[in-house]
This record gives structure tokens, sequence and C-alpha cells, in this order.
């Protein structure tokens, strides 16, 4: 099996490929703020881009507090371009603090195309769901 590769790593922020599946990985982590969630958004952008993938594996299991501030910035302007970009499955694990998690719900609700984001409770479902589709 092989490991992930190691694209970045920040504070609030490690992002990997993931050769064997094809996905890209983001494990955030912390407070984030509208700072923070921009800049880590748009290196997953970037490496997107570069790794021509489809696929991403958001997971915020490791995020404290409330973020919500970047939500609509997500939503309307990072999720379109990233469609464009040539993302089709976005799975979005949900942290377990409340107010992260409304942040999530906000960002959803600030997007256009919500039918390529789905959300989840673990790693493990959401990692199921992107393997299931093509």
């Amino acid at each position: 099996m092989l490991r992930n590769e190691i694209l970045f790593r920040d504070a609030f922020i490690a992002i990997e490929y993931n050769h064997s599946d094809d996905w890209i990985y983001v494990n955030w982590r912390g407070y984030v703020n509208y700072d923070t969630v921009t800049a880590g958004c748009e290196k997953i952008l970037e490496y997107l881009k570069e790794y021509q993938c489809h696929k991403v594996l958001n997971d915020n299991t490791n995020v404290e507090g409330i973020w919500s501030g970047a939500s609509k910035w997500v939503g309307q302007d990072w999720m379109p371009r990233m469609q464009e970009a040539g993302l089709r499955y976005f799975a979005w694990v949900y942290s377990p603090s409340t107010l992260s998690r409304l942040s999530t719900e906000k960002s959803i609700k600030h997007t256009e195309q919500k039918e390529i984001i789905q959300t989840f409770e673990s790693t493990d479902l959401a990692e199921d769901w992107l393997r299931s589709v093509v």
C-alpha cells in the first residue's frame, strides 16, 4: 500500500495526495479563520490543478470553533473555481465542534453546485463514498 505523498504542511492544514485512490486528502487542524481558510483553500486548488485530480477528501475532524466568516467565500468564490479546475466529488468530514459544523453548513448553503459535495461523520465513510464514484 502506497503512503500518501505530503504536498503541503502548515500549523492549520496538511495537504496530501493519495496515489492509490487518486484524490487529495486535506487535514484541517485547530482554530481556523478567514485568512487561514482562504490560504489553505488556494493551496488545495493549486494541487488539484497540478495533479489533475477530480476528488477531494476534506477532513474537518480536528477543526475547532467557528470559521463562518470564510463560508461565503468558500461557497461562492472557491468552490466554482475548484469545479472549473476539474473537481467532481468533494467529501466533507464534519468536525465534532458544533460551531465548525455550522460553518461547514453555511459554506454548502452558499455553493451553487451542491450535488458535488457529500458530508460525512467519519473519514471511513467519506473514503467509501469517494471510492464508489468514478
